[in-house]
């Protein structure tokens, strides 16, 4: 698309306004998250070559006491499907397979339920193989053995297809696994090898590898979570299990050799790069916001690549903006504290566009006006609701937000976070819908008139709620907690804080300010066994003390 000489004009000025002292903007973003006595993180900014900023916060080792530097190692978790992905490509570009091969040509037993399912559903998430990491069976136990790449596939194979392929999309682990055992097939090497042959030791990438537990890694960050508020050593997984999907280690120096040499069409060709990082399209034509390996969005409206990663002990984001020559990457070593909106905050200031609003005063007559229910689709419903003289945000499945005005027609969330909801107005002047404007495609919604839902609370005697006092195991290492605090009820997952709940049937409870719901499950005997949390789905959740 032609740029029109304003457009040009804008992106430079926009270019040149960094904040006047980034490196201190930078530090408040890192350490109102990573805390000085506690599991730490690193950040690396780079724009057009020029390194902005490489600091350290944090703790790399706590029983050690070990401090962390700029150059420790992390495991990067599903970054991996960048270097996956690419893989994949550089043996299309040299002719040894196609995009369009069914799975079939590599596992000749694999069920594909009379569907034809090619590498490209695999690259794309859109397959409907079943997420082997969203398993049941995938426990704790499970999750501590070795298996080769054909014994993994044998365990979620058999699995029933979530969708039909190119139907849906829905972030697939299974998939990237099957890639890596077909990057093995076709090229006679193992993954590990391959990756480090083709990728890592070309690119100088000397502090990069295939995870190990055992290997002797210099400067390997140790990995933690957070359970019942206390900081703890991450579960062991086998390095067998992420695979192509996320079993890569390497630091954040390295990344940016990695994107780089991307960029520079290094590692695959021009084209298909350029096919890797455009959003894939569903049968129906929908943009998906993610092509092969790369996340596709934006910041601030400048074009952006992207991919985090979430694995036992640390979580990372990496992010390039093409046009400005900007990367970015944060990591973490513990699941506790998430990098995506700092990695993209950092973003925003490096080219002088920062997520900053200043509020503005509307009068409570014209706030009433945006109060309704958005999206005819109950799936996808955004509620803006106002009370006590402030407005309120709650998507279907989520949590309840003040939004506060920066412009009329305008908002932004208080809590932080980079999205601002845009309402639309009418020839008449009448609001007619929400845009919700973030990192992603814009997302519009339909204002509806359906009235603003809303649960009576029942009261119940406490010798029907105590019984659903106890801890449920959602997933392993997973815990919703239920408890009491003087008369009122809480739930509290791992990980994140309490929120009140109340009843609206004898077994139902809703959070207070969230469109989250309980239902609690008895056995035979009688005696609650189970909870069922409907969000986004229902999911079971076995009681176990």
């Amino acid at each position: 698309m032609k740029r029109t000489l304003i457009t040009v004009i804008t992106a430079f000025f926009f270019q040149v306004a960094l904040p006047q002292n980034p490196s201190a903007e930078f530090d408040s973003l890192m350490t109102q998250v990573f805390k000085a006595d506690g599991p730490g993180a690193v950040a690396l900014v780079v724009k057009d070559g020029k390194v902005l900023y490489r600091k350290a916060f944090g703790m790399a080792n706590l029983e050690l006491g070990i401090k962390m530097k700029p150059g420790n190692v992390f495991r990067i978790g599903s970054i991996t499907k960048q270097f996956t992905a690419s893989a994949i490509l550089k043996l299309r570009d040299e002719g040894k397979l196609s995009l369009d091969d069914d799975i079939t040509k590599y596992i000749a037993d694999y069920p594909t339920h009379g569907h034809q399912i090619t590498i490209k559903h695999l690259l794309t998430h859109t397959s409907g193989i079943k997420s082997y990491t969203g398993m049941e069976t995938w426990d704790a136990e499970v999750r501590k053995k070795d298996f080769t790449p054909l014994e993994l596939i044998d365990f979620f194979k058999d699995q029933p297809m979530d969708f039909d392929p190119g139907e849906e999309w829905r972030y697939n682990n299974s998939a990237y696994f099957i890639l890596g055992h077909i990057i093995e097939v076709v090229s006679g090497a193992t993954y590990e090898t391959y990756i480090d042959s083709t990728f890592f030791k070309p690119l100088k990438m000397s502090n990069s590898y295939y995870g190990s537990p055992s290997r002797i890694i210099k400067d390997r960050a140790y990995g933690y979570d957070k359970r019942d508020g206390e900081v703890i050593n991450a579960d062991f997984l086998s390095m067998t299990q992420p695979y192509a999907a996320g079993s890569l280690l390497s630091t954040v120096d390295d990344l940016y050799k990695w994107y780089s040499s991307v960029m520079e069409d290094k590692v695959i060709s021009k084209a298909s790069r350029i096919e890797a990082q455009s959003t894939y399209q569903l049968n129906n034509g929908e943009k998906t916001g993610y092509g092969y390996g790369w996340g596709i969005g934006n910041v601030q409206g400048s074009p952006m690549i992207s991919h985090g990663g979430g694995i036992n002990g640390y979580l990372t984001s990496s992010i390039f903006l093409p046009e400005e020559k900007l990367f970015v990457a944060v990591f973490s070593n513990c699941n506790c504290n998430s990098p995506g909106d700092i990695a993209t905050k950092m973003a925003a200031m490096a080219i002088g566009r920062p997520f900053s609003w200043t509020p503005v005063v509307l009068s409570e007559d014209l706030m009433k006006t945006y109060e309704a229910v958005y999206g005819p689709d109950k799936k996808n419903q955004r509620v803006i609701t106002f009370e006590d003289g402030q407005l309120f945000s709650m998507r279907t499945g989520g949590g309840k937000f003040k939004i506060a005005p920066f412009e009329k027609d305008k908002f932004f969330f208080e809590g932080g976070g980079v999205t601002t909801l845009h309402f639309i107005r009418d020839s008449n002047n009448e609001i007619v819908s929400v845009t919700a404007k973030g990192t992603g495609y814009d997302m519009d919604l339909k204002r509806t008139d359906a009235p603003i839902p809303s649960l009576t609370k029942i009261e119940l005697d406490a010798s029907v709620t105590d019984t659903y006092l106890g801890k449920y195991e959602l997933a392993p290492n997973f815990i919703i907690s239920i408890f009491k605090e003087e008369d009122t009820m809480f739930v509290q997952a791992t990980g994140q804080g309490k929120n009140e709940i109340i009843p609206f049937e004898e077994n139902k409870f809703s959070l207070v300010n969230a469109d989250i719901k309980l239902t609690f499950n008895k056995g035979e005997n009688g005696e609650v066994n189970s909870l069922t949390l409907h969000q986004g789905g229902n999911h079971e959740a076995k009681k176990i003390e």
